[in-house]
């Protein structure tokens, strides 16, 4: 078991959960604090701030150019983020970066906001959790394909350590295909339904009148009595990438982003299909669900404290040759498990 903790800029979690190709994928990097220090803290700090600004202005922006265009303008600001920390990890430099990260934090916005209208609209009412299983593939579609990347160029990367720079030029090339692929998307006019019905994705009233009854949805009391179930939800992911960057080696961190990848599109489509079964009632679907994955999250959260507790003592950096890696490692891959579980859910 290596001891050996180099100092190092990007991660493999920040670029392994970017967008690729396909503009559905998870954008999860804006959500996992790096423990590098160095321009990563500042730029999340800047997505994360830009991000909150932007959800007020996707309204505007889907009125004027429409619900396809939104999406495609919403892919365009992974590829510089994605430079930005190819230049932090290669030459030091910041300021890039830091720009990367304020156009990731607008367009991931306004990119989330719209894969989630569309993945709600597009499909009848009796097949909406199937296509949230489809949708939530895709987010992790480009984990798995980043992963798989990242693994195979870090097989041999048994220390602790940064990802080659390698590895961000490919995610680089990746992104910047992401608005090329939203032109594949139909626009809402042109969706065929089982059920005959048109899909009705439009901002009718003025963006003003849409500002102001969204800001008036934040303060209802159904949204407010969720919200402590999506802080528990999202903090998940913030924990479990810092995790495994403090405690693995490259390579089981690469590991890491590939099996979480495929662990939360089999288990995101299984609770799709479940949720959408007509031999249960809906009420018994709904709260059996809601137990099950609440209750396992409080196992997930019980069992991360103890070993993290341990490990803050130990301070140990695990290769997967190592005894002891699958007690850790296995932690990892339950709390994408659960954190995947909760998102689709919610």
């Amino acid at each position: 078991m290596s001891h050996e903790k180099e100092d190092f800029r990007s991660t493999d979690e920040e670029v392994g959960n970017n967008p690729v190709p396909s503009t559905q994928n998870h954008p999860g990097q804006l959500t996992a604090p790096s423990p590098n220090g160095n321009a990563n803290g500042s730029s999340e700090m800047v997505s994360l701030n830009v991000l909150q600004c932007s959800y007020f202005g996707i309204v505007i922006v889907v009125r004027y150019i429409g619900i396809k265009w939104t999406l495609i303008v919403g892919t365009m600001g992974y590829a510089p983020y994605a430079a930005g920390l190819y230049t932090n990890n290669r030459f030091g430099t910041e300021w890039f970066v830091l720009f990367g990260a304020a156009l990731c934090g607008l367009s991931a916005g306004i990119f989330w906001m719209a894969e989630a209208a569309i993945a709600i609209s597009y499909p009848e009412p009796h097949n909406q959790g199937r296509f949230l299983g489809f949708w939530l593939s895709f987010r992790v579609g480009g984990q798995i394909l980043g992963g798989a990347i990242n693994l195979g160029i870090n097989s041999n990367r048994d220390t602790a350590g940064s990802v080659s720079y390698a590895v961000l030029i490919v995610f680089i090339v990746l992104q910047a295909l992401g608005p090329f692929a939203g032109l594949l998307l139909n626009t809402p006019s042109q969706v065929q339904r089982t059920d005959g019905l048109p899909v009705k994705l439009r901002i009718a009233n003025s963006p003003l009148h849409e500002i102001k009854e969204t800001t008036k949805l934040f303060f209802t009391r159904n949204f407010l009595l969720i919200v402590p179930l999506i802080s528990q939800a999202v903090f998940t992911e913030a924990v479990m990438f810092t995790y495994l960057s403090l405690w693995f080696s490259v390579r089981a961190r690469a590991l890491g982003s590939f099996l979480g990848g495929i662990i939360a599109l089999i288990l995101g489509n299984l609770l799709g299909a479940f949720l959408d079964t007509k031999r249960i009632s809906l009420k018994t679907r709904t709260r059996s669900a809601f137990a099950t994955i609440l209750t396992l999250q409080g196992a997930w959260w019980i069992w991360g404290t103890i070993i993290v507790t341990e490990f803050n003592k130990t301070q140990p950096s695990y290769d997967w040759a190592d005894a002891g890696f699958g007690r850790g490692f296995a932690l990892y891959l339950f709390w994408v498990a659960g954190f995947q579980l909760n998102y689709m859910f919610l």
